[in-house]
């Protein structure tokens, strides 16, 4: 099947997503000798139009894991936003070490329902957002190294596909029907309930400089007072990797207590999982 264009999609708080994902669509448009297009999905002033991709082009799909699953305050965007008449697609989801449990297939349903063909899928390992005890440094050389073979592989295998005999759905590591999202725990092993903890401020250290603002995926942190958090808050830690000063932190007793129990859990290394 000849491709045309690459895309990168992807949202990404913190940014890890966007590194992941990009590296395999940008690897793969070199070895397809195509255009590379980008369309980060991130802020709320990105999401005003509904994207339709065609049959001859790749789209590589990235979204962050949030309790197993795709974040569910961004799966609509996921099931509004995009479109395809037959486009060839990667769903790659990525995961802080602990599991991406039903994320990915979670991702790759519903590409299919948006009339994209999946042909390949990841669940990759990066730093986790709420520690940097948990995979530290990831995706790190070795990590990359393994993105960019998959994604020549992926370029090879678009190529051996025929247009008229479209392969089946990627398989991929998943239950189908989805499953209920993973209860965090505490570190005491009972389950710890923080949805509704949200980051506070240092503001003898805060400049009111409207980082946090510009980066909170929800558009929840008041422009007038930084120190507000008006609207949800998904835990995405944006405004806190962010923050030039490091005003930005939770104090919340339950958040805390998951954060220790994941980092006496999921210390060990994990790896990246590749479906082709």
């Amino acid at each position: 099947m000849k491709i045309s264009k690459v895309n990168a999609v992807y949202i990404s708080p913190t940014g890890n997503v966007k590194k992941v994902t990009s590296a395999i669509a940008e690897r793969a448009a070199k070895v397809l000798d195509v255009s590379l297009g980008s369309d980060d999905f991130t802020l709320p002033e990105t999401r005003g139009s509904v994207r339709n991709y065609e049959p001859d082009e790749l789209v590589i799909f990235g979204t962050p894991v949030y309790a197993g699953r795709v974040p569910n305050k961004f799966l609509p965007f996921v099931q509004e936003l995009f479109k395809a008449d037959g486009a060839l697609a990667v769903p790659v989801v990525c995961f802080g070490n602990r599991n991406f449990d039903n994320a990915l297939i979670e991702l790759r349903n519903q590409l299919e329902l948006n009339g994209f063909h999946t042909i390949a899928g990841a669940g990759v390992v990066t730093e986790h957002v709420f520690s940097d005890q948990l995979a530290p440094g990831r995706p790190d050389g070795g990590d990359m190294e393994q993105l960019k073979k998959f994604a020549e592989e992926i370029a090879a295998k678009t190529s051996s596909i025929d247009a008229d005999n479209i392969p089946a759905p990627i398989t991929v590591r998943g239950d189908d029907p989805v499953g209920p999202y993973y209860t965090p725990l505490g570190i005491d092993g009972k389950p710890a309930v923080f949805l509704k903890a949200k980051p506070k401020t240092k503001e003898d250290i805060c400049t009111g400089c409207g980082t946090c603002v510009k980066t909170c995926p929800m558009g929840s942190i008041s422009a007038e007072d930084p120190s507000q958090v008006t609207g949800i808050c998904i835990k995405c830690h944006a405004c806190i990797k962010k923050c030039p000063t490091g005003a930005k932190y939770f104090d919340d007793p339950a958040f805390l207590s998951h954060v220790e129990m994941l980092r006496s859990n999921y210390s060990r290394r994990s790896e990246s999982e590749l479906f082709l």
